[in-house]
């Protein structure tokens, strides 16, 4: 059986130790094991990247963003090799894996605009013969901890950015789907990057709690959920280091009584099935607004969903695959159960899809009615192709429902009304917000991140903000007397 191992000081290696089954989610079959790193291991990589920060800290920014411009290159140039990998272990549809891989891309991209980015400011004549200027340094080693749902995207809203910025990296994927994030950074390798800058250290909990201890590292992004980023955000920063650490969500589509229905209705079945709901940002609560309103969306709904196709990776013509696990997909199928057990109404069910499929991990399109704040399939994050109902009489009960909820990473509003949508857009208490956008996802050159408990740490992802996040400002004030003037001690503050 094929053995996926770590890549450290630019080579792939596959020491003894604790292995895990990688399986074809859509077969229910392994077909890798992946390498399990030991404390040791890690250790290894962490001891190359910091080999290798001070003539990488020292590389001008124009010659590391080159490197980011040949692989961009050579990522479009695998980008088929890339999704068939991320279909294999993830079980995402080709051209969802293709989309996810563009977003990734788009990060890459802006990642080559490092000289500017990292430009700093100057002030001359700040007082008497004194200038004065702040730079942007690098941190030195940093870590990246990512979830399965996204193997080739969220790695790539990290390393591209913090390397460029002059970091070395560590980064931690999924045990799960190990094989397209591997692949990617041994292509930015080819791409000319030098040996121990990018580090891959496959691996569980002991791998982590490594990274989030170990006194040469100096930063730590993850993506995952709400329980593990807490620990992730208050482990590291316990330990003296800068972390920012994405959770859960449960992201709310208020759909107005004017709202094109059609349209929203379409929007939504995206939004929510999309990758089998998968996505921090798929929309998994549905809240129309008046009885009329409801009626109609839900019968729409129904019927759209009669059309949706559910299979393997390899056919391009189906609309989502299977759940990462067998485990998982027990997980969704009892959140249905409960549903019905708490009074809500079955619309549609997806557990047992299809016959042929029996031996993949399986959830078809699900839809919700008659959902109520208190029920475990609308108070908790399913991270399935679930889409729930809520019935409110009035927009501000709606977002009072969004406001109550402990997450705060997505929402959009469905309507024809500008000043509706405008009160939304400043008032709601989440952090990204669409307006008839269901996946309101930041472009590379903003910056992606929640609110409340999607959150910990005060900088959101990629952009902007991640370019601060891997970078230390410094600010120089300097002087250069004249030949022969002296001065005497000053006891006053300096003005």
């Amino acid at each position: 059986m094929n053995q996926i191992g770590h890549l450290i000081n630019g080579v792939v290696v596959t020491p003894e130790g604790r292995q895990q089954a990688v399986y074809n989610p859509s077969t229910g079959e392994a077909h890798s094991q992946v390498l399990l790193a030991s404390k040791a291991t890690v250790e290894e990589a962490i001891a190359s990247a910091k080999a290798a920060f001070p003539a990488w800290r020292n590389t001008p920014a124009s010659k590391r963003a080159r490197v980011m411009f040949k692989f961009k290159e050579l990522l479009e140039a695998n980008a088929e090799e890339i999704a068939r990998l991320i279909g294999l272990e993830h079980g995402k549809i080709s051209h969802d894996a293709m989309g996810e891989l563009q977003r990734g891309i788009e990060n890459v991209e802006y990642a080559c605009y490092a000289p500017e980015l990292l430009k700093g400011e100057h002030s001359k004549n700040v007082g008497p013969g004194i200038d004065s200027w702040s730079e942007m340094q690098p941190l030195g080693v940093v870590a990246g901890i990512t979830p399965f749902n996204f193997p080739a995207m969220v790695p790539l809203w990290m390393y591209p950015l913090a390397i460029v910025s002059g970091n070395c990296f560590i980064l931690k994927p999924s045990e799960r789907d190990p094989s397209s994030t591997l692949f990617i950074a041994e292509l930015l390798h080819q791409a000319g990057l030098p040996a121990g800058v990018l580090n891959v250290v496959n691996g569980d909990k002991e791998a982590v709690d490594t990274l989030l201890t170990h006194p040469d590292i100096e930063a730590v992004s993850f993506v995952g959920s709400t329980p593990i980023a807490e620990y992730v955000y208050q482990t590291a920063s316990a330990h003296g280091k800068r972390c920012q650490a994405l959770g859960g969500a449960k992201n709310h589509a208020i759909v107005m009584p004017d709202a094109d229905m059609d349209n929203a209705v379409e929007a939504l079945t995206g939004a929510a099935f999309g990758s089998s709901g998968e996505r921090c940002m798929a929309i998994s609560v549905a809240v129309a607004v008046g009885e009329e309103a409801a009626n109609t969306l839900v019968e729409k709904l129904r019927k759209r969903m009669q059309s949706l196709k559910v299979g393997a990776y390899s056919d391009s013509s189906n609309d989502f695959g299977p759940l990462i696990t067998a485990a998982h997909q027990a997980k969704v199928e009892g959140y249905i159960q409960s549903a019905t057990e708490e009074g809500a109404v079955l619309v549609v069910d997806g557990r047992n899809p299809s016959e042929t499929d029996k031996h993949g991990f399986f959830v078809g399109g699900t839809l919700i009615d008659h959902v109520k704040p208190g029920m475990r399939c609308y108070d908790e994050e399913i991270f399935g192709p679930v889409l729930v109902v809520v019935r409110v009489d009035s927009m501000q009960q709606a977002m009072d429902l969004i406001d109550a909820h402990e997450y705060g990473n997505g929402t959009c509003l469905f309507t024809r009304d500008g000043e509706a949508a405008r009160y939304f857009s400043d008032n709601i208490k989440v952090g990204m917000v669409g307006i008839n956008v269901p996946l309101p996802v930041p472009v590379s050159y903003h910056s992606f991140g929640g609110w409340k408990r999607s959150l910990f740490g005060d900088l959101f992802a990629y952009g902007p903000d991640g370019v601060r996040f891997y970078t230390r400002r410094k600010t120089i004030t300097q002087r250069w007397p004249s030949s022969g003037v002296r001065e005497g001690a000053q006891f006053s503050f300096p003005s």
